[in-house]
């Protein structure tokens, strides 16, 4: 089954989520990147993806990226995103924002001058938030999930 988004937008396609299926795989615990190890006399445990990447599933989405603008961060087009609505928004984090009616993905910089969106690549400039901005932070990213060859 294809999972429809909720929401589409120039830079992000949200998605629900559900924890009603078992996702378990083997799990090998830690893996070395210098010597080979015999992974395979470790498989006796598994891992419940949607436990570990879901905390609270009714505030739980995921979105799709779409652009470059946060390259820096490790987030590259078509990138998966796990947001959680419930957390609250820090310094430092990257969040998913709502300005003027469309989605942003960028780095939070709170200070005694403001909310700045920050991207992670100096294509982009930064974005001081002002009053004349309709602005949300919508959730705050807990995971970055990329497809790699």
């Amino acid at each position: 089954m294809v999972q429809q988004p909720i929401f589409n937008s120039k830079t992000l396609s949200i998605y629900p989520v559900s924890i009603d299926t078992l996702l378990a795989f083997p799990f090998i615990g830690s893996v070395h990147a210098g010597f080979p190890s015999p992974a395979a006399d470790f498989l006796d445990t598994s891992i419940d993806l949607n436990k570990y990447l879901i905390k609270k599933q009714s505030s739980t989405f995921f979105a799709r990226t779409e652009g470059n603008s946060m390259i820096g961060a490790g987030i590259t087009n078509n990138d998966l995103l796990v947001i959680d609505k419930s957390l609250e928004p820090e310094d430092g984090k990257i969040a998913v924002c709502v300005i003027n009616g469309e989605f942003a993905l960028k780095r939070l910089k709170v200070n005694k001058q403001g909310i700045w969106l920050l991207p992670e690549n100096p294509k982009y400039p930064p974005l001081h938030i002002t009053e004349e901005n309709d602005f949300e932070i919508w959730g705050m990213v807990t995971y970055s999930i990329q497809k790699h060859y």
